[in-house]
Parts: structure tokens; C-alpha cells; sequence
């Protein structure tokens, strides 16, 4: 599959490193240039290029600060299935009004995004555990992650590269339900298992 990752920090660069060791092609960008990720294409293989062409891929990956959010090419992004792996960190994004008011972050990505398939995944699990944690299916011990989208066949799309990673994806409703799974709530940096994880989404209260 041909993958596009906006972001080379922690998340950004454990999923190019796990995604190539899959066999995808991937194409990791961030907003220093290419040429700042010299080193990362060449312990993986992926390619360094523009976040423009990190944006081609069958399923784009942005791992960037939520106030890099409204820099993002959104005309290039239209009609892709983005995968948001981004947290809400006022101390780190300065305050969002929109977000402080209820929106979900994810919800409001997507209205940067005009035309994006958004789903929400990969933002409650840590770094190191996404690159050591996954487990063949049908195994003890496989942690379970959320997603939450508008959009089913972008979810499927999703729920099977999640898989594929080794870990159990659990279905988590809209992009307005994805406020179970943000920073504060029971399922955020838990390594659950799948039945803990649907009591802990359940559980959630704002």
C-alpha cells in the first residue's frame, strides 16, 4: 500500500519504521524538508519528500502539534483517507476555542480538511509501545485500539492496517464520539485489551 506520513517525531517515525518493516511504500515529510529526514529514509527505506507528496498516499498519516493542523495542504488532502494521530495539548497548541467549547479535536481537523475521510487513531497509545506491543491475531496479550470516522469503508480501510500491526481495532463511533478516546479518559495510554477497552470507552464521561 502506498503511505503518506506528515509528522517524523515519535509516532511519525515509529509507524514509518513499523509500516516498512510491513513492506508499504511509504513517504514521510515534515516541515523541515526532505533533506531533515535523510537519516530516517535511510535506516527504513522510506522515501523523504514534500509534505504535498506525503499527501498522494492510499492512506495519509498526520502525526503534527494540533496548532499544525491549519497548515496542512488541505486541497491536497481532499478525498484521501487521513489517519489523525493528533492530541489536543493546550500547554502545546495554546488554546483552541472550538475545542475548549466541546468539539472534538479530531472533528475539528476535519473542518480543516474539507473532503478528508478523518479517522482517529494511534493518539492513545505511546511510541515505544506501537513500535514492541503488537501481537498476532487470535494471541494473549494484544492490546486493542480505538478508532472513530465518519466514514465506514475508510474505517475498514484502517481497522485492516491496525490489524496488520498487530493490534485489535475496535470500532469507537463518529468523529463526535472520538472525545472517549482523548487525553484524560480511561482508554488514553492503557494498553487495553479489547473488552477492557469497550468498558473503558463506554465508561468515558466528559
Amino acid at each position: 500500500m502506498k503511505i503518506g506520513i506528515i509528522g517524523s517525531g515519535n509516532i511519525g517515525g515509529t509507524l514509518t519504521r513499523r509500516l516498512r518493516e510491513l513492506g508499504h511504500d511509504v513517504t514521510v515529510a515534515n516541515s523541515r524538508g526532505p533533506g531533515s529526514l535523510a537519516g530516517l529514509a535511510a535506516e527504513t527505506g522510506a522515501s523523504a519528500g514534500t509534505v504535498q507528496e506525503a499527501a498522494r498516499g492510499e492512506i495519509v498519516f498526520i502525526a503534527v502539534p494540533m496548532k499544525a493542523v491549519p497548515d496542512l495542504p488541505a486541497e491536497d488532502l481532499a478525498g484521501r483517507v487521513v489517519a489523525d494521530a493528533g492530541n489536543y495539548y493546550p500547554a502545546r497548541d495554546g488554546q483552541i476555542e472550538a475545542i475548549d467549547g466541546g468539539t472534538t479535536s479530531s472533528r475539528w481537523t476535519a473542518e480543516h480538511l474539507p473532503g478528508a475521510r478523518v479517522v482517529k487513531i494511534f493518539n492513545t497509545i505511546r511510541a515505544d509501545h506501537l513500535l514492541t506491543h503488537g501481537r498476532p491475531a487470535g494471541g494473549d496479550g494484544r492490546v486493542a485500539l480505538p478508532l472513530a470516522g465518519d466514514d465506514g469503508a475508510a474505517k475498514e480501510l484502517i481497522m485492516g492496517l491496525v490489524d496488520e500491526l498487530g493490534f485489535d481495532p475496535i470500532d469507537a463511533g463518529g468523529l463526535d464520539d472520538s472525545w472517549r478516546q482523548e487525553p484524560g479518559t480511561p482508554v488514553y495510554g492503557a494498553d487495553l485489551d479489547a473488552a477492557r477497552l469497550r468498558a473503558g470507552l463506554a465508561g468515558a464521561a466528559r
